[in-house]
């Protein structure tokens, strides 16, 4: 199905029509294999850096294209349309480049032309086996040790762990609660740090995730984001953005889904005719089209909230929890409008059923995003 979208400038048609075109040849065609194999598409990646997608809401100065967040997310919908652990990668990277984009020193910036040029993949170390939800209450330690940072403790669900060139790692330098937390740049060959054995997940296979060990990692202090203490600031201003794109990644598999489903309805021929004549399943697509198009009109004016610098967070936190929520129903509901079909391999809709299960989990759970929403309600 084709989206009648509208867009700020002709730029953006032109650069969507591109990201559909590359999605197309170089996507499409490979995830299959990948996610069977669960094997990372690196190079994907890269193609991906050069051709200038993986930097879009940066500024130019820094080596992006300084696209408003509204045309960025539309990108992402079209990737995870054809690959969601591509879109999810892009998504995890752009976030992991927000750090020393909005916080960092002149000189930390100076990483930024190949982190958003995509030679420099990154991850985000926030989560902790004993903490994921209570991002406030990390135990990993940051002790300054003279010209450096010793750093102890586990990061868990970190994706692109044991494939990244470098980690935000969000440790505690003072006391407890939100305060003491800091942030921390660091490389894949630092000292002490060692990503652990892939989790075996139900979806997003061909995306790495990992616990990282931090066994008095030595990570130089030059590379502390912001000030001591500003970390819990940092996490989440990243996080607001990123809940953005997890909406927009599930606007995009939803969509997908969606327009499999659609496909299969029209050709499926039961007691004489098209399965979708039928008022049943042809008001249940309705149904899923109507909230397909919902979420994406939620997310794109969190979006524009960002863009003009107007408040954004509680409208990332509905998208987000509108967005994923709904990707769940879809794509259990193209499931079931392929019957027995939809129930094997030879069909993508049981992936997208499993991919988008973690929609609903990472960048905050949905639970957290309702209690974001009822907070800020009570406030009025």
């Amino acid at each position: 199905m084709t989206v009648d979208r509208i867009l700020p400038s002709d730029e953006a048609h032109d650069l969507l029509d591109l990201v559909t075109e590359l999605a197309d040849r170089e996507l499409a065609p490979r995830v299959t294999e990948y996610e069977q194999r669960a094997e990372f598409p690196r190079e994907v990646l890269r193609t991906l850096g050069r051709a200038g997608l993986l930097g879009l809401p940066y500024p130019e100065e820094y080596g992006g294209a300084a696209q408003p967040y509204e045309v960025y997310l539309q990108v992402l919908e079209i990737l995870a349309g054809r690959w969601l652990a591509v879109a999810e990668a892009v998504s995890v990277h752009t976030l992991s480049c927000q750090p020393v984009a909005q916080f960092g020193t002149e000189d930390q910036r100076k990483l930024l032309p190949d982190m958003v040029g995509g030679e420099l993949l990154g991850a985000y170390c926030l989560s902790e086996p004993q903490g994921g939800s209570d991002a406030a209450a990390l135990t990993t330690r940051a002790v300054r040790d003279g010209d450096r940072y010793l750093v102890s403790g586990t990061k868990a669900w970190i994706t692109h762990a044991r494939v990244a060139d470098f980690y935000n790692v969000f440790v505690r330098t003072g006391g407890p609660g939100p305060k003491g937390i800091s942030c921390l740049l660091a490389d894949r060959e630092t000292p002490g740090l060692t990503p652990q054995a892939a989790e075996k997940t139900m979806g997003l296979r061909s995306s790495p995730v990992a616990q990282i060990a931090f066994d008095d990692a030595r990570i130089p202090a030059d590379r502390l984001i912001g000030w001591e203490g500003m970390g819990f600031t940092i996490a989440m201003s990243a996080l607001d953005s990123g809940r953005l794109g997890i909406a927009a990644c599930a606007v995009g598999l939803a969509q997908a889904a969606l327009d499999y489903a659609v496909g299969y309805a029209r050709e499926r021929r039961q007691f004489g005719r098209a399965v979708i004549d039928f008022q049943g399943l042809g008001f249940t697509l309705a149904d899923l089209a109507t909230q397909i198009s919902a979420a994406r009109a939620l997310t794109l004016h969190a979006a524009r909230l960002r863009d003009t610098g107007r408040p954004y967070s509680i409208e990332a936190a509905k998208a987000k929890l509108f967005a994923t929520d709904m990707a769940m129903r879809v794509t259990t509901d193209a499931v079931q409008v392929l019957g027995g079909a939809g129930y094997v391999a030879d069909h993508p809709v049981e992936r997208y059923m499993r991919e988008a299960k973690v929609l609903q989990i990472v960048e905050g759970t949905n639970q957290i995003q309702r209690l974001v929403i009822s907070r800020a309600l009570a406030r009025g």
